[in-house]
């Protein structure tokens, strides 16, 4: 079975995603929901009327109840038109995973709707007209513009950005990255070692990327992870924290999947706050060297195009000590049902 299976393909069996629980359980239909082997659930509402979704609702939800990934939506775009249905599903597709990656490593997650002030939300726009809808973040509300969801779309952008990568879970999380700098960062004794690591923030950000866009054509700095990340302080974290995901992620399925030098599942050193970030360094570097070979033998580019300087492995470091002490304070991520989103 596989994160996005809404069925067994071997039995037939109807299956559910318990976020709560991080696990793909298998359904039986009872009076009031669904039995499972965690307890009895709901389907989102989203699995039901929309069938983009594969995640449960704890208890006899009422219908129209959201899951925890979907309830963070705010605006989806318009689903009259066939050609946004089918991209919107794909954009579902990678929030899960966002939202998978986030719950394992025990982050704060609140949407806007229980949390106003602190919580995530998601804005899912498609361009109208010569109107363009710009990506980005704004006080826990990320806005995404739906063509990213467009493979070909995407892989124009990413030749005319001079991009070694661009994905859809990427962007998401690269902009999730801006949402935990707000979090974790700003404000809090972690702002001081973050200046000594990513450089000041106060720097004037427009200018910032007006003159990185002016350079465009210069070598990337090996101080940093991308070439977009040496724009502003605020984007070198960004993208140091979207990378942090990918390794984690990554790391954690090759586990499961038995890939020799990821570690054992039960070791896994992202899973351990207090682990030593070299191991999970070390792991991902033999990793990565026999992803990328894989790709070149079925004759696709590099999995991952990246090399990690020692600066680059610092800024890690620090993303791997600020998650891992949210960790340790974080309260449950998954709570009551969900109201139903308009």
């Amino acid at each position: 079975m596989f994160f996005d299976n809404t069925r067994c393909l071997t039995c037939g069996h109807e299956l559910g995603f318990l976020p709560e629980d991080l696990v793909l359980a298998s359904l039986e239909a009872v009076e009031g929901g669904f039995s499972t082997p965690n307890g009895v659930y709901s389907k989102c509402a989203n699995y039901v009327n929309e069938g983009v979704c594969n995640w449960m609702v704890p208890g006899g939800a009422e219908a129209g109840t959201l899951c925890q990934a979907c309830e963070l939506n705010h605006v989806i775009p318009d689903l009259s038109q066939p050609a946004n249905r089918a991209l919107w599903a794909e954009v579902e597709k990678a929030k899960r995973r966002l939202v998978y990656g986030l719950d394992r490593l025990k982050l704060p997650l609140r949407s806007k709707r229980r949390d106003p002030e602190n919580g995530l939300a998601f804005d899912i726009k498609a361009d109208v007209g010569t109107t363009r809808v710009l990506t980005g973040h704004d006080d826990g509300l990320i806005t995404l513009n739906l063509a990213e969801a467009d493979a070909p779309m995407r892989e124009k952008m990413r030749v005319a950005m001079k991009e070694r990568y661009r994905t859809l879970l990427g962007h998401f999380r690269h902009e999730v990255g801006h949402y935990y700098w707000d979090r974790l960062v700003r404000g809090t004794d972690a702002l001081e070692p973050f200046r000594v690591r990513f450089g000041d923030e106060r720097a004037d950000y427009a200018q910032a990327l007006v003159r990185h866009y002016a350079r465009a054509a210069v070598e990337p700095d090996p101080a940093f992870i991308t070439r977009y990340a040496s724009s502003h302080p605020w984007e070198d974290f960004a993208e140091t924290f979207a990378h942090y995901l990918h390794i984690d992620d990554t790391l954690e399925t090759a586990r499961e999947y038995g890939f020799p030098g990821a570690g054992p599942v039960e070791s896994g050193a992202t899973d351990d706050p207090g682990a030593d970030f070299g191991t999970v360094l070390r792991q991902w570097g033999d990793l990565t060297v026999a992803l990328n070979a894989m790709n070149r033998s079925m004759g696709l580019t590099d999995a991952y195009p990246f090399q990690l300087s020692p600066a680059v492995n610092e800024k890690l470091r620090f993303v791997h000590e600020l998650v891992s002490g949210a960790r340790s304070t974080s309260s449950a991520s998954v709570e009551a049902p969900r109201t139903a989103a308009a």
